[in-house]
């Protein structure tokens, strides 16, 4: 269970291969409410109670609100806005340290070992719960969180 990602693709693809009218609701979230909470949140403070708001609001509103899988769903939707916003800031930050030789390398370097902690973290929050359905929804809520964190973590690397 090295990859993460996957697990949480395969975990999810069946949902995929259900009739339409069982999933009458894809899971949507607000991507205004994570940039709220980014646009929110004071440097240095890299783990706000904002983050999972979108997704909780997704999830009561989802038909299904009580399914693992429309809880995950929404977790994963919510992941996403804050990977856009991840991506967006380690741009931003990279680009400021270019004018220092070798800093934005090591920026990158960091990067993809941050990448292969969150999921080797994240692997581990599935594990913990053995065949429990629950291991998909603490999973799903790792990546969120551990992402949101990270994009917190960008910016105020920025103007050093």
């Amino acid at each position: 269970m090295k990859n993460l990602p996957a697990i949480l693709s395969c975990l999810l693809l069946p949902s995929l291969l259900v009739p339409a009218p069982l999933l009458a609701q894809e899971a949507r979230i607000d991507t205004a409410v994570v940039a709220a909470c980014f646009d929110a949140t004071e440097p240095g403070d890299i783990q706000p109670d904002c983050i999972g708001k979108a997704a909780t609001a997704c999830s009561k509103a989802h038909e299904q609100s009580e399914t693992t899988l429309a809880i995950s769903q929404c977790m994963m939707a919510e992941n996403t806005a804050w990977d856009d916003l991840l991506n967006r800031e380690y741009k931003k930050t990279r680009s400021q340290m270019s004018d220092q030789p070798g800093l934005a390398d090591t920026l990158l370097a960091a990067q993809r070992a941050w990448i292969a902690f969150r999921d080797a973290e994240c692997t581990l929050a599935y594990d913990r719960y053995g065949g429990g359905s629950m291991r998909v929804i603490a999973a799903a809520d790792c990546q969120m969180r551990q992402t949101a964190r990270r994009t917190f973590e960008l910016r105020d690397m920025q103007g050093f």
